[in-house]
């Protein structure tokens, strides 16, 4: 038995899931982004020098993200539509007539979806990820204009065991860096017990120097200054290169990268483990979309109710992404495992979805 039906079903449904799927997009970015620009748009014109070019260029950043937000319920929609046009002109009941199985009639639209997923994952990496961290960092100046990137880090934070160290600034890489207005705070039993500040430190290869530091010691209030004093013999210079890496910021690979780099630092990385994962989950839900879509559709060729059967599948789609932000939500507390909170609802869905499907249709 052929998995695909023929060669013209299949051409003939793959372009009329692309059509619907994607004039749904279109609708939807329109009028969100609308909508995003009525509050955004006094903003951007409130800040001296800001013309109409810069609303277009919010809109060149903004667009994308909408884009890459909305695509999954986009495509589900469009699958809806698609079934139901399928259904009132009693395609589907002639498609099973002619001895299509459920999966044959909804395999082009399989194959439509992981086009559309490929697409996704690559628009995500190339165009989202850039323009999210052009623009959070265009909105951190209030739409004003961006200072230069200096390279210089500022109020860096680094745990070593109890002990907390914080660096004023943070300059150069490796094994050339140098922190400014350093403080120690040493612990011991989760009491403070001794504060070290020095004006900067140098790093030596295996610990790092001091220099013009004065000791503070906390239970005798003694106060001690030295010339020099070595430090940290644990503590690698990367550790105060890694301030803080934004998931949504930066593609797959990139994100891998620091994943690792951070790994190394000894630093936590749950949360961005899950963000990670769910940059290949989250293009791939638009699998499912068919899927739960064909739940109502296969339904509509019997019961004729086109607008509950609709509904149904609206609301199916509905609770995976409820589940699917809750568990990636709950991965980024703790709670669940990376692994779990991108991966989970996606998998339980289509168990959902294949189990529905089965016992009704086939």
């Amino acid at each position: 038995m052929h998995f695909f039906p023929s060669r013209n079903i299949t051409i003939y449904m793959a372009k009329l899931f692309f059509m619907r799927s994607f004039a749904v997009l279109a609708m939807l970015v329109l009028i969100l982004m609308t909508l995003d620009l009525l509050g955004e748009s006094g903003k951007i014109l409130s800040v001296p020098g800001n013309d109409q070019g810069d609303v277009l260029r919010y809109v060149s950043m903004r667009a994308p993200q909408i884009i890459a937000r909305f695509l999954p319920f986009s495509v589900l929609l469009g699958t809806l539509i698609a079934f139901a046009t399928l259904s009132q002109n009693s395609e589907v009941i002639a498609m099973k007539a002619a001895g299509l199985s459920a999966h044959q009639i909804l395999a082009p639209m399989f194959v439509a979806s992981l086009a559309v997923a490929g697409l996704s994952f690559t628009f995500n990496d190339l165009v989202v990820a850039p323009n999210t961290a052009r623009l959070k960092v265009w909105q951190a100046e209030d739409y004003g204009p961006v200072p230069v990137d200096t390279g210089v880090k500022t109020n860096v934070w680094v745990r070593e065991g109890q002990d907390l160290i914080q660096a004023s600034t943070v300059t150069g890489a490796g094994a050339a860096t140098r922190l400014g207005n350093v403080s120690l705070y040493l612990r011991a039993n989760g009491s403070l017990r001794q504060v070290i500040k020095a004006s900067d430190a140098r790093y030596t290869g295996n610990a790092w120097v001091l220099v013009n530091s004065t000791s503070f010691d906390v239970a005798t209030t003694e106060e001690k200054k030295f010339p020099t004093l070595t430090v940290g013999q644990n503590i690698t210079p990367d550790r105060f290169n890694y301030i803080k890496v934004d998931g949504d910021s930066l593609g797959f690979f990139p994100l891998m990268g620091a994943i690792q780099d951070l790994k190394a630092a000894g630093r936590r990385t749950d949360n961005l483990e899950g963000i990670l994962w769910h940059k290949l989950s989250g293009p791939l839900s638009t699998l499912l979309m068919p899927l739960l879509g064909a739940v109502a559709a296969f339904g509509l060729a019997r019961s004729g109710a086109l607008f509950l059967r609709a509904v149904i599948g609206m609301a199916l789609g509905f609770a995976y992404f409820v589940a699917d932000n809750f568990a990636l939500a709950m991965g980024n507390l703790g709670a669940y495992p990376p692994w779990i909170a991108a991966w989970g609802p996606f998998l339980l869905f289509l168990l959902i979805g294949e189990t529905v499907l089965v016992r009704t249709e086939e």
